[in-house]
């Protein structure tokens, strides 16, 4: 198998001069110029090496890499251009110890990217000698450029004095935020750095209050889902978990189940670590444990705070199950997340915690699992011959990737009467499991196959996601 084309560090000052529909014809993109010859990426054979080495005015080496990371390189064949030159200004600049704007215009550029992409994270990690810029699409990490290890510095350095950070700072983790204006809107990006072997390693997370702030029936629930969600978040008290691995949507949906039951006459208090998008008329509570304002401090006191809604960001141990608990039973009503794989999987962790039978059987209302799901791309996906399944194969609509955009895949359980009476007797799971699904349960599994089926989203991404 042949090599991703950014496996390689790409000298764009080669292409400068060269018209981009002529690297498209050819599929070809000049990774190095040598003394002896120019080192160039193809993904094929070429029959007109000669045309080519006349072109270029000298012999080629021809490295082979994989089309569709070729492809994907091509189509922001002018953003890695623009993002070249302004990067070789940055260090001149830098080594001149001029004031440098071509680094802030490079950063610019690149967020201008990122959100017309609708990235969720950009990674720029320092390698021992290059920089990586990494940015995660519908989940996926995906590398858009390589430079020389000497342009992290630049980088570092702006970030930081955006976000009010020690520029000096290198050998301890940092956390910051920045705020920057975007094509007349403005977008908050979370930052955090991390020493590593090699220099540091700098996150920033987009933030977009648009994204986050869905209505629940916009989200993608199928319609028995939704209605169970609608039902039980109207209760005035109980205990409702949404669980499912990091990046499965979590906490959209308990955003978006907030933003449902935010009227005048509830107080809604949120305690998140940390908290990322601002939510009108909700008094929301940022963890912060360098000052000593932890999970257990701020449990302990916030029912003082007489909430009707109260919102955890994560249950992470016995005492923060214990006060959810007993918030619960209190006449709260109660939402938090859970590292579960299933919603029946949920039961047994809240015993393993060790939450009593009954108290669990008389709070416990509803749990929500899911996952995201790439869906494919309707441009380039093709049926499988002798399957019933789609594959993807990628185009210029979908970023050579196959995939445009995510949707949510969730099972839910209700806890019914004769649910939480075996809770409290202490029945096994496949008595629960058996007896919901002769009342209409359907598992995430089952869920996800009906999508494969209908050609929604592929095998692959079942098996990778759920």
């Amino acid at each position: 198998m042949n090599k991703s084309v950014l496996d390689y560090t790409i000298d764009y000052s080669l292409s400068y001069t060269i018209e981009h529909i002529f690297l498209l014809k050819h599929q070809i993109l000049p990774l190095k110029d040598e003394e002896l010859c120019l080192i160039i990426a193809t993904c094929k054979e070429h029959k007109n090496s000669e045309y080519l080495m006349e072109y270029f005015q000298k012999p080629i080496k021809f490295i082979f890499v994989d089309e569709l990371s070729l492809n994907s390189e091509l189509q922001y064949y002018a953003l890695k251009l623009d993002l070249h030159k302004l990067a070789l200004k940055s260090i001149k600049n830098a080594y001149a110890n001029d004031e440098n704007f071509h680094i802030i215009n490079f950063l610019d550029l690149l967020f201008e990217f990122c959100i017309l992409k609708n990235v969720s994270d950009v990674h720029f990690e320092s390698l021992d000698k290059s920089l990586i810029i990494r940015i995660r699409i519908d989940g996926e990490l995906n590398q858009i450029f390589r430079f020389e290890s000497k342009l992290f510095l630049a980088i570092s350095s702006v970030i930081k004095y955006f976000g009010n950070l020690d520029i000096s700072q290198r050998r301890h983790p940092l956390n910051g935020r920045i705020t920057r204006k975007i094509d007349q809107k403005t977008y908050d990006m979370r930052i955090s750095t991390m020493p590593t072997i090699h220099g540091e390693s700098i996150v920033l997370r987009i933030l977009d209050n648009d994204n986050i702030q869905k209505n629940l029936d916009s989200i993608g629930f199928d319609a028995d889902t939704l209605t169970i969600i609608q039902k039980t978040i109207r209760l005035n008290q109980g205990l409702i978990l949404v669980t499912g691995p990091t990046g499965s949507g979590k906490t959209t949906s308990l955003y978006s189940m907030i933003s449902s039951l935010n009227t005048k006459n509830k107080k809604i208090i949120t305690i998140e670590d940390p908290v990322e998008y601002k939510l009108d008329g909700v008094m929301q509570i940022s963890i912060n444990n360098e000052i000593g304002l932890n999970y257990q401090t701020v449990l302990k006191n916030v029912l003082r705070q007489d909430p009707d809604i109260l919102l955890i960001g994560e249950i992470r141990d016995i005492e923060s199950l214990q006060i959810a608990i007993q918030a619960s039973l209190t006449g709260h009503l109660v939402l938090a997340t859970l590292h579960t794989n299933s919603s029946l999987e949920t039961i047994t962790r809240l015993l393993d915690l060790d939450a009593k039978a009954y108290l669990i059987a008389s709070t416990l209302k509803m749990v929500l699992s899911q996952r995201l799901v790439r869906v494919l791309c309707p441009i380039c996906k093709q049926k499988e011959k002798d399957l019933k399944s789609y594959i993807h194969k990628g185009c210029q609509e979908c970023n050579f990737t196959g995939y445009k955009s995510r949707m949510v895949v969730s099972e839910v359980l209700s806890i019914d009467k004769a649910v939480s009476k075996m809770i409290t007797q202490s029945k096994n799971l496949h008595k629960i499991e058996s007896y919901v699904k002769n009342n209409g349960f359907f598992c995430l599994k089952e869920k996800a196959l009906q999508l494969v089926k209908a050609g929604v989203t592929s095998l692959e991404e079942f098996y990778s996601k759920i």
